[in-house]
């Protein structure tokens, strides 16, 4: 299993075309048939982020809204585990996180024994000497 969070998801699709790094691991992703998962706050971040985008003038809406039906028809399976809560307030304090959002996305990895991606330099730079199963993918 892979645990992916809202950075790389939206990437995948706003830029995620064929030839770039994120098109191109999902869908080796997808053809060593790999399974996805997430916390249930994936998609409240990714509405949020594409909300972003369109008021930066990035995206217009219809543009935004065709990008958050297809990152919520990607198959990801969302985690809605009670356990996760506390197990990502632990992992907040343990690795000194100042929210516990990020914290979700490591706790349903660990919980799951997947590897977890992020397209966030400084999540990676903050925990991923402390986690060897956070990778970073950025293009």
């Amino acid at each position: 299993m892979i645990c992916v969070d809202a950075s790389v998801v939206v990437r995948l699709v706003v830029e995620g075309t064929p030839g770039t790094v994120w098109y191109e691991t999902w869908a080796r992703w997808l053809a060593a048939g790999e399974r996805f998962v997430a916390p249930s706050l994936l998609p409240c971040e990714l509405t949020n982020a594409l909300h972003r985008y369109v008021v930066a003038g990035h995206l217009t809406a219809a543009e935004a809204d065709a990008a958050l039906d297809a990152a919520l028809n990607l198959g990801i399976e969302f985690s809605a585990s009670p356990a996760q809560h506390g197990h990502a307030a632990a992992l907040a304090r343990r690795l000194d996180r100042p929210a516990t959002y990020d914290a979700h996305y490591l706790a349903v990895a660990e919980m799951t024994a997947s590897a977890f991606f992020t397209a966030d330099k400084r999540l990676h730079a903050a925990v991923g000497s402390h986690l060897p199963w956070v990778h970073l993918l950025e293009a």
